[in-house]
């Protein structure tokens, strides 16, 4: 995962701690509430200059850290046309 989505989630994660935000960290039961989940989603567009198509914005999506930097790469891709960062 990019460290500038990472960055953009730790505020986010009041149940986070000091641990590493992985892939599978589980979003809602780390404290993303559903007004942050808005929050979260405009500082990504506007940190990687992606839209997300509204088919993306669902529960799925912001199950866990790496399910949601899916939909980030796949935007990326789609948009950009290289999806940078690493998985």
């Amino acid at each position: 995962m990019d460290p500038r989505f990472t960055a953009l989630l730790r505020p986010l994660l009041k149940f986070l701690g000091e641990r590493t935000i992985t892939s599978d960290a589980p979003l809602r039961e780390l404290g993303l509430d559903s007004m942050q989940a808005v929050e979260l989603l405009f500082a990504i567009e506007d940190t990687f200059d992606v839209t997300f198509p509204e088919e993306d914005l669902s529960d799925a999506t912001f199950a866990t850290a790496g399910s949601l930097w899916s939909v980030v790469q796949a935007a990326m891709e789609a948009q950009h046309g290289n999806a940078s960062g690493q998985a």
